[in-house]
């Protein structure tokens, strides 16, 4: 606003200036007057110009801004109080109600009244002016004089409501953070370490089942003792994975293969479940190296859709697809089971409680990826399809904390 003012300034100087100039008296007085004209002029573009630099020197000393009245007066008594050199008269207790409030908005309201007064009583071509004229331009000082001191008091008050808001905002930004941080470690709990101790659960069951049957076979034990080993073991190098996650700093320029890992899941899932599971490639190329952040959503998407499927579809095999299809990084889940009940949606899974899907669904959104549930090409059972633009694999390396 103050540099709008002294834009107004510039204008109204440029106007007057040659009239002020042609009736200044010769030798010193014509040189007082351009010096006055120069000074005002260059001092109002100066502050128009960069009033973030300059503004605070003003505000700290009034003393500039009386300067600049008095040199306005000289420029105002020669081209008389009938130019538009008056208008930058009222401009000036504007300027100081802006910037210095009620009090200084009197002390220049008066002193420029006083001087147009003055410039009435030198002026011989004013002097015939009637005392309402006269009058006009000091009650207008008076009167912006006012409307600045007004205006900074509701800039003011603006600006501690604007602080208020923004400390709101941030407080409001910190429980976000804290809430998304929160959901993310349920899901991470939920899709890894829950998981897989419920398969250990699970194996736990069958080996005390077949260790009260008689008569016992040995190798079967044997076998479900080895199976509750490795969950356990995996169940542990899980928390460490997910405590580390919380500690460190991924590198962004590791990347990882997913491929071996899925052969992995698929082969440790048939042998907890007793459901055949396979892994093969598809698309036109298989999966490429992807960054850390990704490959653990997509393993931990493929390890829920699995447990997803053995949990409700009871089916009879499971099949896991990764590749390159165009500029798409396509992974599908497909099981041969009961499917989703018709009209199934993720709002109806929240309201009831099933988070499987709608936990997938959020790790897919985070890594730039649409996920889709349905049956796909397949007759009966349920397809978990996830697409992930390659575009995104390098916007996510770059923005990996």
């Amino acid at each position: 606003m103050c540099r709008q003012v002294f834009g107004f300034r510039l204008a109204m100087i440029a106007l007057a200036a040659p009239a002020a100039l042609l009736n200044a008296a010769p030798g010193l007085g014509s040189r007082l007057v351009g010096a006055a004209v120069v000074v005002t002029f260059m001092g109002s573009y100066v502050l128009f110009r960069d009033w973030e630099r300059f503004g605070p020197l003003l505000l700290r000393h009034p003393t500039l801004l009386a300067a600049d009245t008095l040199f306005t007066s000289l420029l105002l008594i020669s081209a008389g109080p009938d130019t538009t050199l008056a208008y930058v008269s009222v401009c000036t207790p504007l300027l100081a109600g802006i910037v210095y409030g009620y009090r200084g908005a009197a002390v220049f309201a008066s002193a420029q009244s006083l001087i147009l007064l003055l410039a009435y009583a030198i002026n011989t071509d004013a002097r015939s002016a009637s005392l309402a004229d006269k009058l006009l331009l000091p009650g207008l000082c008076v009167i912006t004089g006012a409307l600045g001191s007004s205006l900074r008091h509701l800039m003011l008050r603006f600006g501690t409501a604007t602080q208020a808001l923004t400390t709101v905002q941030a407080r409001l930004a910190v429980t976000e953070a804290v809430s998304a941080e929160r959901a993310r470690l349920a899901r991470e709990m939920h899709d890894s370490v829950a998981k897989t101790l419920h398969g250990v659960a699970l194996a736990a069951d069958g080996l005390a089942i077949s260790a009260r049957t008689t008569p016992m076979d040995p190798a079967r034990i044997a076998q479900q003792a080895e199976l509750v080993s490795r969950s356990a073991r995996r169940a542990a190098a899980e928390s460490r994975e997910l405590l580390a996650d919380l500690r460190r700093e991924s590198d962004p320029d590791r990347m990882a293969d997913v491929t071996p890992e899925l052969t992995r899941q698929t082969d440790d899932f048939t042998a907890r479940t007793g459901v055949p599971a396979t892994y093969g490639p598809t698309g036109d190329a298989p999966a490429p190296p992807v960054p850390p952040a990704v490959a653990r959503q997509l393993l931990i998407i493929t390890a829920e859709a699995m447990e997803n499927a053995h949990r409700h579809a009871k089916p009879t095999r499971v099949d896991v697809r990764a590749g390159v299809r165009g500029d798409v990084l396509c992974l599908t889940i497909q099981d041969d089971g009961e499917g989703l009940p018709p009209g199934t949606t993720l709002e109806q899974l929240r309201r009831t409680g099933h988070f499987g899907l709608l936990g997938m669904a959020e790790r897919a959104a985070s890594i730039g990826a649409r996920i889709h549930f349905g049956k796909g090409t397949h007759t009966r059972g349920t397809e978990v399809r996830l697409e992930l633009p390659l575009a995104a694999l390098t916007t996510t390396k770059a923005t990996t904390p």
